[in-house]
């Protein structure tokens, strides 16, 4: 692929920071304030990624990976000590007033909309910042406004909008001068199913009508299964998974979880010969590894052995797979 297609380029990104440290105790809390002792810690230690134009990528790790620290690298705010950046042609903290008008983000903790004011008022700021012309302005307005059905929302105050209207909001606020590139930070964070799912229909919808790159990071796993088809995951400031969401299912392909609800109360010592995950006296997971059994073996000497009334053969779940890595 040519490296024009890609509209993130990273190699060998570093950034150290220096931490203060000192023992515990009123002494030494003292003698802080005329020596203290510090300790440089890498919050991104070497990180190589590319994020092709047009593509909905996911950015996640436990908390304190680096993935804030890589996110304002991106974004011009942080100068990193190492490494090459390049974002749609861009050296982010070097000319960062021209970058920025081809980004947008959306923060799930942190609002760009005024409190008091509706949030048509805003857009209308924006739009004079931003110098989007009036006729181009008025088609985004009613095509977000279309898409998300907010006609009535955004003529009201922000403070009177619910969690998931003023998110709706949020969404055109950083939509309106098209920006090539969008960083979504925990943009589900609170919201409740039928809002989660109009979220995702926006992302969707916009990546495919505008061809708008977004950059998701988040907690949520639905997100990232409904959203992206990669995945990069970050932990300790390394890359430790860079690839697509469903390779993730390989790292654990060998192994299936089985769910049994059997037809009376069963002795839990029946079931001592298996791997348990949970069990009750109607219901059970087994997990079971293929490298040491016949699928269709267990399964019918299973049938053979318990009084089965139903089964069910599942893959394990993708956060499961996630939470692996994380510690690994």
């Amino acid at each position: 692929m040519a490296e024009n297609d890609y509209i993130i380029n990273v190699i060998g990104l570093k950034k150290a920071f220096k931490v203060s440290k000192r023992e515990e105790g009123f002494g030494a809390a003292i003698k802080s304030l005329w020596s203290r002792n510090h300790e440089t810690v890498y919050g991104v230690d070497g990180i190589d990624m590319k994020v092709q134009r047009g593509e909905i990528r996911g950015l996640i790790g436990p908390n304190g990976a680096g993935k804030s620290t890589t996110i304002k690298i991106l974004s011009g705010i942080l100068h990193p000590e190492e490494g090459q950046v390049n974002v749609m042609g861009y050296v982010p903290w070097k000319e960062r007033q021209k970058y920025v008008k081809k980004l947008g983000v959306v923060f799930g903790q942190k609002s760009q909309l005024w409190w008091d004011l509706p949030p048509i008022d805003t857009y209308a700021l924006n739009r004079e910042m931003y110098k989007v012309p009036h006729k181009r302005y008025l088609e985004l307005v009613d095509y977000f406004k279309e898409l998300l059905q907010i006609g009535d929302v955004v003529h009201k105050p922000v403070r009177q909008l619910s969690l998931g209207e003023r998110m709706k909001c949020e969404f055109v606020c950083a939509m309106l001068h098209e920006p090539e590139l969008v960083f979504l930070d925990e943009p589900t964070i609170g919201l409740d199913i039928i809002s989660k799912e109009n979220i995702r229909k926006f992302v969707k919808q916009v990546n495919q009508d505008l061809r708008t790159t977004f950059i998701l990071t988040t907690h949520d796993m639905s997100d990232l299964e409904n959203l992206c088809e990669n995945v990069t995951i970050i932990n300790k400031g390394k890359v430790v998974y860079d690839n697509g969401m469903s390779r993730l299912g390989h790292y654990f392909s060998k192994k299936k979880l089985i769910d049994v609800q059997f037809k009376e109360p069963l002795d839990r010592g029946r079931l001592d010969e298996y791997t348990l995950l949970s069990s009750d006296e109607l219901t059970a997971t087994i997990e079971l590894d293929l490298d040491e059994d016949d699928l269709r073996q267990f399964v019918y000497e299973l049938l053979g052995k318990l009084p089965v009334q139903d089964i069910n053969i599942r893959n394990i779940p993708i956060e499961d797979v996630i939470r692996d890595i994380y510690t690994a």
